[in-house]
């Protein structure tokens, strides 16, 4: 009963490694973090989310483009820039 055992397992072997030899071997993929080549990715200023520009809600401000995961996000950037800038600037 042992020697079945043991013949099976060495004739399992010898077939995984004859298959193993025997396939092509094909080239592991770039490791680009899970987007195209020279696709652009941008990182939400609020929760650090890595986006790419295709699914960015966008939003303006100053004339410079930010890129954020979500609504929310823009929400919340919106609304720290309230917070934080002056209603009556000193001139």
């Amino acid at each position: 009963m042992i020697r079945f055992l043991i013949m099976g397992l060495l004739l399992y072997a010898g077939y995984r490694i004859l298959i193993s030899l025997t396939t092509a071997k094909r080239p592991l993929p770039k490791s680009s973090g899970g987007r195209e080549d020279g696709e652009e990715i941008y990182r939400d200023p609020v929760c650090g989310v890595y986006v790419s520009e295709e699914t960015a809600v966008i939003g303006r401000h100053n004339g410079q483009r930010h890129y954020f995961c979500s609504m929310n996000c823009l929400e919340k950037y919106r609304e720290q820039l309230d917070h934080s800038s002056p209603l009556n600037p000193e001139e």
